[in-house]
């Protein structure tokens, strides 16, 4: 059993098709294939099943795949640390991150990290959390960041700060003369959703003591971008909750439909995640350092009474 062995395993896995492993890890297609069937004849056991169309790792392949991932992570990390000691901080930094956090958190620190750290090239990815997770599994991601807890038992979360959910209403809905709100003065019916797939829709429903969507009567619209349900509360009616960075940089006539919740607030956690055998662990700490220094003090300091779990 080789190292260039289990990577071969790790490609197939990650790509299910032999041809486009064999192209990515720069070897001909027979090659590879030669080497993944001396590693299974040498374990006895068939890895994966080449009747399906993508191939799939058989049962037994999946545990062996799973060491596999391990196994080649802890053998780079000795060519990282020599690496970091020579060079520093560099090489590529691929993030995950979720739509309703991207706009508002990647713009606050992104500019200062890459001034920081001129030697790494940051590749951002918007992705759902699902999307985020398999991607951090399979190693084409680094690093994700997205609303936590996961209870993902792949990986290994590092919560970051805690930000509060908050109305966004209609100047003509019911609650805007209100000061803060509640969870239960919120009218189910005139209340604007992320679509499916969205952990904030899963979240805004829980707070609502929702199990499904509403309906509206004269229009049903679910967006996959919080910029639009804005919009929509703007020019429709009703309203809308929105994450506090979503609203900070809103202008003075925008900011009196934003509506606090009474204390305590729901709040929602934002987490560093990477994968329980992660690499890059100098990159992913200096960036965490650089998050944490652009964010506002009070969402870094705020006693996580009331943190919504994701269903």
């Amino acid at each position: 059993m080789t190292l260039t062995q289990l990577e071969y395993l790790l490609a197939v896995d990650t790509y299910r098709h032999f041809a486009t492993a064999a192209e990515k890890c720069f070897v001909t297609q027979p090659t590879l294939s030669m080497q993944l069937q001396k590693l299974e004849d040498e374990l006895g056991v068939q890895l994966f099943d080449r009747s399906r169309v993508p191939v799939r790792p058989t049962e037994l392949g999946k545990d062996v795949i799973e060491q596999a991932r391990v196994t080649v992570s802890e053998f780079k990390k000795i060519q990282e640390i020599v690496q970091a000691q020579r060079t520093g901080i560099t090489g590529e930094l691929r993030i995950g991150v979720i739509p309703t956090l991207a706009p508002y958190l990647i713009p606050l620190f992104i500019t200062d990290f890459i001034q920081k750290y001129p030697k790494v090239h940051v590749i951002v990815h918007e992705m759902v959390t699902d999307t985020i997770i398999e991607k951090l599994r399979l190693e084409m991601l680094d690093v994700g960041l997205l609303v936590t807890p996961l209870q993902e038992k792949t990986i290994v979360e590092i919560p970051l700060f805690y930000e509060a959910f908050v109305g966004y209403l209609h100047p003509k809905h019911p609650l805007f003369a209100e000061k803060e709100i509640t969870p239960g003065a919120i009218d189910n019916e005139d209340l604007w959703l992320m679509n499916e797939g969205h952990c904030f829709r899963s979240q805004v429903l829980q707070i609502c003591n929702r199990t499904k969507a509403p309906r509206n009567v004269h229009l049903d619209y679910e967006s996959g971008s919080l910029e639009t349900l804005k919009r929509i509360v703007e020019t429709q009616s009703g309203m809308t909750l929105l994450p506090e960075l979503s609203v900070m940089d809103l202008p003075e006539d925008k900011k009196a439909m934003v509506r606090p919740f009474t204390d305590p607030a729901p709040l929602r956690e934002v987490s560093l995640v990477v994968h329980k055998s992660f690499l890059k662990k100098r990159m992913i700490e200096a960036l965490r350092e650089t998050i944490l220094a652009h964010i506002p003090a009070d969402l870094k300091t705020r006693n996580p009474v009331r943190v919504v779990k994701i269903k």
